[in-house]
């Protein structure tokens, strides 16, 4: 795990957070408020904002680790980073929502909403990793 690891973990980290806060503040935001009794309220969230900062921390390094066992140097990078993005996806993203969905009272609606975005969101970042850790003698 070298410095490329690391540098990739990071981007991986900012990345995270970012599109989460777009997903989760800007584009669902008023939807988590039309249910008020399922979510903490702000101030406690913010309380536990380390909690938060861990769990994408731990997100970063599991993404960036598991794609760089499996990449294929020879191939192009979108590819695999659309490709990997997607298989993170339907293994962790998808079923995660789905399982909200019967655990939860949750408006149908807003967990397609949770999955599609989400989905765009681990595309993107597989992209991104790709591209950052592609091989740049080929390049």
């Amino acid at each position: 795990m070298g410095k490329r690891f690391w540098i990739s973990v990071v981007v991986m980290l900012a990345l995270s957070l970012g599109l989460s806060f777009i997903i989760h503040d800007a584009l669902l935001g008023p939807d988590y408020a039309q249910q008020p009794s399922l979510y903490r309220p702000q101030p406690e969230m913010q309380a536990h904002f380390p909690v938060m900062l861990l769990a994408h921390a731990l997100y970063a390094f599991g993404f960036t680790w598991i794609y760089l066992k499996g990449r294929e140097a020879a191939k192009p990078f979108l590819g695999q980073g659309v490709r990997y993005g997607l298989a993170i996806a339907v293994l962790a993203t998808i079923p995660t929502y789905l399982i909200y969905y019967v655990v939860l009272p949750l408006p149908a609606a807003l967990v397609v909403k949770q999955i599609v975005f989400e989905t765009i969101a681990v595309v993107i970042m597989g992209v991104v990793l790709a591209a950052i850790t592609q091989d740049r003698q080929r390049a």
